[in-house]
């Protein structure tokens, strides 16, 4: 049967479902960590997450991960069975995360084309070995009987029927949320769990695999199926579960003869909260049944669940505004859309500012309500497609907490991971670009920040390490801070460390560096003040990567530290990196954009207001205070620009605390940008960060302010 699957539509639903099950599986985990033990709920969930995750992976025939998914349910089959006591809760969280990332390292060699080949027999050893021992620190011995999670690979799915007088019979209907995706290979998926209990299963559409058109029936009338088992309701309700893609299971036991009658259902099944009312309702005459059938189409009413001391009423066009409805679609689509919305606000510029519109005495009134009306919807259409790609930071802070985990109990130190606002939403190109730089910002401030605990009790530090993860959004940025309670940063040794490397000023006192200065030092390419070379730092990489990865989306690295009391190193990042407002300016023949969000003030000023250094500084007095001027012309050598200042204007920008005033020509106004990167074949320029396309047809570079403020 396997070789009639439609392996590429499966092999997608596969992937996507079960990373969305690993990554729940992983936050349940961390979450559970520091606990004495996993709650009933959390292992009755991991039980569930490995069963599903072996059940798909045996339909698809990757036998590894099959196994190893199997070997770990067979513990918690135990845990949820047996309730051992003394349960070495550390050690079993560590075995499970070891599965998940062998699982996910398979996944991901199957998402490249490559073969699921991982062995995973060692990490099915060390589970073994990690079950013979809670069973025999519960004091179970090999003549006591155990519970057995038993799981045989069938030959076929239609098992021979072997009544006993223990045998069961029931009917059955999967309802399907309406907008799940390939029914047909979630009603397999039913049936494979099935198979393990079955001493006969049939079910209805037959065909499941090979017609893809069964899909649609199981959506418009549910899975229907017949199961002879020796099992009780509840069993089969559990095997089969209730998740994102099955709305509601219908279970109806009943005799051997109403079972040999196949799959006419009659009436809707009972389920156990059933009133008597309803009951004797379904076993009213067939003159009535058809009466009823007469007046109401199938469909129109649906039993509400029943309220405490109310009779269930029957309720017509129920609201279907009840569940959010969700699908998935590949990034590649999302990307090639907001390409798209780029070149309709392009376009839209293009036609708001053709020249052919400024013809003396033309009558532009009704083709202004129009643009206007075209601008709104341009907006609006820019705004879904942004909030289409912003996704939580939620998934990016649990990898970091896993992070932690891991690198505290190879370090042997105790430390807590915190987060707060990882519910934070940011574009999915930005996650991309930051999950790196978080990665090492983490590694330090375990690794390098977080003392060793003997170390921390002579510091007089009684309270544990601790890692803060927080991210907020504030004025179009996010701002993502990784805080330490550790030793923090010594300006001392660093400084000396610079002096050693060559990187200060001759004649320069150390006294004249700020800390913030010091600490930019660490960013350095080759700059380490870690003494000894460890697995996760000392080789003085890391955080120039760090650096160069913010850079590259318009971000900015900010340091802050006190000695022997803890770090915080802060990114700050544009929210997206697709369409932002800008301030259109020029100098000279050549257009520049700043973003909006840089720009303080624009100010007139006149020549008495004008400071001039000996240097060849300039600074310009503005209600009492002494700024910077750059003159953007000189500063990119362009020519026939504006020399005098009362000719030109002001461009106040403020970034990270710090203030410039940029002189240009001319202000041409505020536009919406499409941010485009420069060629590669364009050597890089201080102070440009991107270009984009103007109205006019001509290019715009983007400036960024941060190349400019030393």
């Amino acid at each position: 049967m396997a070789d009639e699957f439609n392996t590429e539509g499966m092999l997608d639903m596969y992937l996507f479902e079960n990373e969305q099950l690993l990554e729940q599986l992983q936050e349940m985990v961390l979450e559970q960590k520091d606990a004495e033990c996993f709650d009933e709920d959390s292992i009755n969930e991991i039980f569930r997450t490995m069963h599903t995750i072996k059940g798909s992976s045996g339909i698809m025939m990757f036998d590894n991960i099959t196994a190893i998914s199997h070997k770990l349910e067979d513990v918690f089959f135990y845990l949820r069975e047996s309730h051992p006591e003394g349960v070495p809760h550390l050690e079993l969280v560590e075995h499970v995360l070891e599965v998940e990332d062998f699982i996910s390292g398979e996944m991901e060699k199957i998402k490249n084309g490559q073969t699921s080949d991982g062995d995973p027999s060692e990490i099915i050893a060390d589970l073994d070995e990690f079950l013979n021992k809670i069973q025999k620190k519960d004091g179970v011995s090999d003549s006591k009987e155990l519970p057995k999670n038993v799981h045989e690979e069938p030959k076929q799915f239609y098992i021979a029927p072997v009544a006993s007088s223990n045998s069961r019979f029931y009917k059955i209907n999967v309802i399907f949320f309406q907008e799940t995706e390939m029914a047909n290979v979630h009603a397999y998926k039913v049936v494979y769990a099935l198979k393990e209990i079955a001493e006969d299963i049939l079910y209805s559409p037959e065909d499941i695999i090979a017609d893809e058109s069964s899909a649609q029936v199981i959506i418009e009338k549910g899975f229907r199926i017949l199961l002879q088992a020796q099992a009780s309701e509840e069993e089969v309700r559990n095997i089969i579960g209730v998740g994102y893609d099955i709305e509601k299971v219908e279970i109806y036991e009943c005799k051997a003869e109403e079972f040999l009658q196949g799959f006419d259902f009659g009436e809707p099944s009972i389920d156990l909260e059933s009133s008597v009312e309803e009951i004797e309702a379904k076993t009213a005459g067939e003159e009535e049944k058809k009466k009823k059938e007469d007046k109401i189409a199938p469909g129109d009413f649906v039993i509400k669940p029943k309220e405490a001391g109310k009779p269930r009423k029957l309720a017509k066009d129920k609201s279907k505004a009840d569940k959010a409805t969700f699908i998935s679609v590949n990034v590649n689509k999302m990307d090639m859309l907001m390409d798209l919305i780029g070149e309709l606000v392009i376009s839209e510029s293009v036609v708001m500012q053709n020249p052919d519109l400024k013809v003396p005495g033309l009558d532009l009134t009704n083709f202004n309500k129009a643009a206007t009306q075209m601008a709104k919807i341009s907006t609006d259409l820019q705004n879904v497609i942004m909030s289409m790609r912003m996704v939580p930071l939620t998934n990016t802070f649990q990898k970091m907490n896993r992070i932690v985990f891991d690198v505290s109990r190879k370090l042997g130190k105790d430390i807590d991971f915190e987060m707060i606002g990882e519910n934070t939403e940011v574009d999915k190109n930005i996650i991309e670009h930051i999950s790196d730089p978080l990665m090492h910002l983490v590694r330090n401030a375990v690794d390098h920040g977080i003392e060793d605990d003997e170390d921390r009790k002579s510091a007089g530090k009684k309270e544990k390490g601790k890692v803060t993860l927080s991210a907020k959004t504030e004025a179009g940025k996010v701002w993502i801070s990784v805080t330490d309670n550790g030793r923090g940063l010594e300006r001392n040794k660093i400084l000396a460390k610079a002096r050693k490397q060559g990187l200060l000023e001759e004649g320069k006192p150390d006294s004249a560096y700020t800390d913030k200065e010091v600490y930019q030092f660490i960013t350095l390419p080759g700059f380490s003040t870690n003494e000894e070379v460890t697995e996760y730092s000392g080789r003085g990489v890391g955080m120039d990567v760090v650096v160069q990865n913010i850079q590259a989306i318009g971000g900015m690295l900010e340091i802050e530290s006190k000695a022997g009391e803890g770090s915080t190193m802060s990114l700050k990042i544009p929210l997206t990196l697709a369409i932002v407002d800008g301030v259109v300016l020029e100098t000279g023949t050549s257009s520049f954009v700043v973003e909006t969000g840089l720009v303080k003030e624009f100010v007139s000023v006149r020549e008495d207001m004008m400071i001039h250094e000996p240097t060849g500084d300039e600074f310009v007095m503005l209600r009492g205070e002494c700024f910077p001027v750059l003159r953007l012309g000189d500063w990119y050598g362009l020519k026939d620009y504006q020399h005098s200042v009362e000719d030109g204007m002001m461009v106040v920008l403020e970034l990270d605390g710090k203030t410039i005033c940029m002189f240009v020509d001319k202000l041409v106004g505020k536009q919406e940008i499409v941010v485009k990167p420069i060629p590669s074949y364009i050597k890089k320029v201080k102070g440009i960060s991107g270009c984009t396309q103007l109205g006019d047809g001509s290019i715009a570079l983007i400036l960024d302010p941060s190349g400019f403020i030393e």
